[in-house]
């Protein structure tokens, strides 16, 4: 609560009004985000700037289709390292950046210690994924695969 107490500080109505237009389109021209809120380009630029400056806004990407583009299963995978050494972690999410079929990982409390979304093609592909790719990193002691049977939200939108 205290970080979103900074975070509401650091940012007013304008720049939420910013923030909101650029998750629903990136690619908006900033002479164009002036009109929608108002302000004049190069306050809207700078104000962008600063957005970008204080690290609010990452980056600006593409939400691809995955399955137009033939990767047709999404898993989350649950998994726990047999000791939490700094070496096995550091070793672990080292091996974890590497791989272009994790979209996500997260660090996380509860049932597993890791929590990996992983974009794959097809069953063969994660078969491939688990066997050649995560089991050999040294130190999991258990994973759990859930397979996603239909993807009801997806957002990347905050505000």
């Amino acid at each position: 609560m205290a970080e979103e107490s900074s975070l509401n500080l650091r940012l007013d109505d304008i720049d939420l009004q910013i923030l909101r237009e650029l998750q629903k389109d990136g690619r908006i021209t900033n002479a164009e985000l002036a009109r929608r809120i108002l302000l004049s380009p190069p306050a809207v630029h700078a104000r962008v700037r600063r957005l970008e400056a204080q690290g609010i806004i990452q980056d600006y990407t593409a939400r691809l289709n995955y399955e137009q583009l033939g990767y047709d299963l999404l898993c989350f995978v649950g998994l726990s390292l047999q000791t939490h050494q700094v070496r096995l972690v550091q070793n672990f999410r080292t091996a974890v950046r590497q791989l272009p079929e994790v979209a996500e990982c997260h660090h996380v409390a509860g049932e597993y210690d890791y929590l990996l979304k992983v974009i794959l093609k097809n069953r063969q592909d994660m078969e491939r994924f688990i066997v050649e790719k995560l089991t050999p990193i040294e130190g999991i002691a258990r994973m759990q695969i859930s397979v996603v049977l239909a993807e009801i939200k997806s957002e990347t939108s905050l505000l």
